[in-house]
C-alpha cells in the first residue's frame, strides 16, 4: 500500500521537477557557439578552413544529405523562424520552427549537408557561425529570414563566398533579416570571409552588414563579439558592407562622422559584446594555442581580427583547439578545486570537471558563466554538434568537400569524415535525438550520455576516453589520404559515381564505427568505475 501511494509522489516530483529544470541546468542563456577560420596559405594541405560548435544545447542533433533539385517555375521557398516550444514533462527542451512567408524558388539548387545551421554544400562551399547580439533596438520582427534559414539559402544558391555575400545583400533588402546579431564564416576553396548581420531596427525590413576578409596566410576566430574594427570600403578585396553602415549609426546616435575620429565597427554596433570575458578569453585561447609567439595578453579587451600562426595549421591542430578548456593555465575551471595526493602535493580533484553546470558552478565558488567576469571555454558540455569543415581548390569539388563531424561535448568526442558529395548518411546520424529522447536509434545520444559519464570523474575517466578516440581520430586521418587517392583515380577515369561511392561509404563506416566505440566505450565505464563516482 506504501508503495502505492509512494509512486503518484515520485511523478509528481519528476513532473516539477520537468517543468523548473531551467534555472537548474541554464542559470543564463547566453550566447553560444565558436567558429575558427583559415585561409589557404595557413594551412599544411591549401584547405581553406571553415568551423563550427553549434553550442546551442537546445537545437536539433541530427544531419543529413538535402539533395541537389530542379525546380518548377513559380515554385515557392517556405521560411521559418525558431520559437521556444512549450515544455512537455519528460521530453527535452527544443525549438519549433513558425513558417512566417515564402519566397519565389531558384530553377536548381545545389545538394548540402543539413545541420541545424546547414554547413557545406557539393560545390566546397561552406558555413561556420557564432551568435553576436548586438543593440537589442536593431532587431526587426518584421523581416522573414533568419540565420538558419539563410545558411541553407545561400548553400543552395551560391558556389562561392562572394557570390554568396551578394547574395545574402539582395534576399535581405527585399525580404528581411528576423534575428539577433550574427556572423557567418563563408568558405570557399579559395578564401573565407567574416560577414556579420544586424538588424535594420524594429518594425523595418532589411538588414545592416559588413564583411572582412581573412588574408590567405592568417587564421580568425569568433567567440560571440564582434571582430570587425576599422574598415576600409575602398579595398574590396577585403571589405563589403549595406549600404546603411554609416547612415544607421548616425541614425540612432552611435556615430557622429563630424565628432568621432575613427567608425570602429564593433563598438559602433555591437559594444556589449567586446566587454564580455566568456567571449574573449577564447579569442586569445584560440590564438595563443596557434601563435604562442604572439605572447597576446588573455585579459585583452580586443584582439587582431586574425593572425598568422606559427606553423601551418592541420584539421588535427583545430581538433586539439575546439577540445580545450584552459587546461595548464590559470582559467581552468578546477583550479581551485584540489585534494592532497599520496605523495602530499596539492592536485586537481579527479573529481573535478571543467564543464560544471550552474549549481555546481556556484557550489565550489566558481565564476564561470556569461557575465563580465564570467570564464567560458573552448569546449562546453551544451555542445550539440560541431563542424570542421576543408574546401580544397586542388581537387575536384566531389572529393575537395569535406565536413569533419563531431557530436556533443568536442572535449569527450571524435571527428568523422563527412563529404559534401556523399549520398546518404546512417540512419543515427539522420534522427534527432531531440525528438527520440534517450534512444539508441540516435547517434548524438551515444556521445551525450558518454559525456556526460566521463564528467562524473573527469580527471581518470577523460583518460581512458582519450585513449579510444585519439587512435581512431588518427586512423580517419591516415585513412582519409588512401579514400581521396582512390577516388581521384576513379574520377580521373570518368567513374564519377564510383568515385562518390566510394566516399559516402567511408563516411558512413567511419561514422557507424565511431557510435558503435562510443555506446561501447559508455557501457565500460559504467561497468568497470562502478563505485568511483
Amino acid at each position: 500500500m506504501k508503495k502505492i501511494l509512494l509512486l503518484p509522489l515520485i511523478l509528481l516530483s519528476i513532473n516539477l521537477f520537468a517543468q523548473n529544470n531551467n534555472s537548474f541546468i541554464w542559470e543564463e542563456d547566453g550566447l553560444e557557439c565558436t567558429t575558427i577560420t583559415a585561409g589557404k596559405l595557413a594551412t599544411v594541405d591549401g584547405s581553406v578552413i571553415t568551423s563550427h560548435s553549434d553550442d546551442s544545447h537546445r537545437g536539433r542533433t541530427n544531419i543529413w544529405v538535402e539533395p541537389a533539385a530542379d525546380h518548377a517555375k513559380g515554385e515557392m521557398q517556405k521560411m521559418h523562424i525558431r520559437l521556444w516550444d512549450k515544455d512537455v514533462p519528460g521530453k527535452m527542451q527544443r525549438y519549433k520552427l513558425v513558417e512566417v512567408g515564402e519566397i519565389p524558388q531558384v530553377d536548381h539548387t545545389f545538394q548540402f549537408l543539413n545541420t541545424a545551421y546547414p554547413c557545406l554544400n557539393e560545390k566546397q562551399l561552406a558555413i561556420g557561425e557564432s551568435t553576436i547580439g548586438g543593440h537589442p533596438e536593431l532587431k526587426s520582427d518584421s523581416g522573414m529570414i533568419e540565420c538558419q534559414r539563410l545558411c541553407m539559402l545561400i548553400l543552395q544558391r551560391c558556389s562561392t563566398a562572394r557570390q554568396a555575400i551578394r547574395m545574402t545583400d539582395e534576399v535581405l533588402k527585399k525580404y528581411g533579416w528576423r534575428d539577433a546579431g550574427e556572423v557567418l564564416t563563408i568558405a570557399d576553396k579559395n578564401e573565407v570571409w567574416h560577414l556579420e548581420i544586424y538588424g535594420p531596427g524594429k518594425g523595418r525590413v532589411g538588414a545592416l552588414w559588413v564583411a572582412q576578409r581573412v588574408p590567405d596566410d592568417h587564421i580568425a576566430v569568433n567567440a560571440n563579439a564582434s571582430t570587425i574594427h576599422e574598415i576600409d570600403l575602398k579595398n574590396k578585396d577585403y571589405f563589403m558592407a549595406s549600404d546603411n553602415i554609416y547612415s544607421l549609426a548616425e541614425e540612432f546616435g552611435w556615430y557622429d562622422r563630424k565628432k568621432d575620429k575613427k567608425f570602429d565597427f564593433a563598438y559602433v554596433y555591437a559594444p556589449e559584446s567586446r566587454t564580455k570575458i566568456a567571449c574573449r578569453r577564447r579569442e586569445w585561447r584560440v590564438f595563443d594555442l596557434l601563435a604562442p609567439s604572439l605572447k597576446l595578453d588573455p585579459n585583452s579587451e580586443n584582439y587582431p581580427f586574425s593572425v598568422k600562426p606559427d606553423t601551418l595549421v592541420s584539421v588535427a591542430d583545430l581538433v586539439r583547439v575546439f577540445k580545450d578548456y584552459y587546461e595548464g593555465t590559470e582559467y581552468d575551471m578546477r583550479k581551485n578545486i584540489t585534494v592532497t595526493d599520496k605523495e602530499g602535493k596539492t592536485v586537481i580533484s579527479p573529481m573535478a570537471n571543467p564543464f560544471m553546470k550552474g549549481d555546481e558552478l556556484r557550489m565550489h565558488k566558481v565564476n564561470g558563466g556569461w557575465n563580465a567576469l564570467g570564464e567560458r571555454s573552448i569546449a562546453v558540455h551544451f555542445t550539440v554538434y560541431a563542424t570542421i569543415i576543408q574546401c580544397r581548390a586542388n581537387m575536384p569539388d566531389e572529393v575537395g568537400a569535406l565536413c569533419w563531424f563531431a557530436l556533443d561535448n568536442v572535449a569527450s568526442s571524435i571527428y568523422v569524415p563527412i563529404y559534401g558529395n556523399a549520398t546518404d548518411l546512417p540512419e543515427t546520424y539522420k534522427t534527432d535525438g531531440r525528438e527520440t529522447g534517450f534512444s539508441k536509434d540516435a547517434a548524438w545520444w551515444a556521445f551525450n550520455r558518454l559525456g556526460n559519464l566521463t564528467c562524473q570523474r573527469w580527471g581518470d575517466f577523460h583518460k581512458v576516453v582519450d585513449k579510444v578516440w585519439n587512435p581512431m581520430q588518427q586512423e580517419f586521418f591516415d585513412k582519409q589520404k588512401d579514400i581521396e587517392k582512390q577516388a581521384l583515380e576513379l574520377l580521373k577515369s570518368g567513374d564519377r559515381k564510383g568515385a562518390i561511392q566510394i566516399l559516402t561509404n567511408f563516411t558512413n563506416d567511419c561514422g557507424n564505427r565511431a557510435v558503435d566505440k562510443a555506446w561501447e566505450t559508455g557501457d565500460m565505464i559504467w561497468t568497470k568505475f562502478d563505485g568511483w563516482w
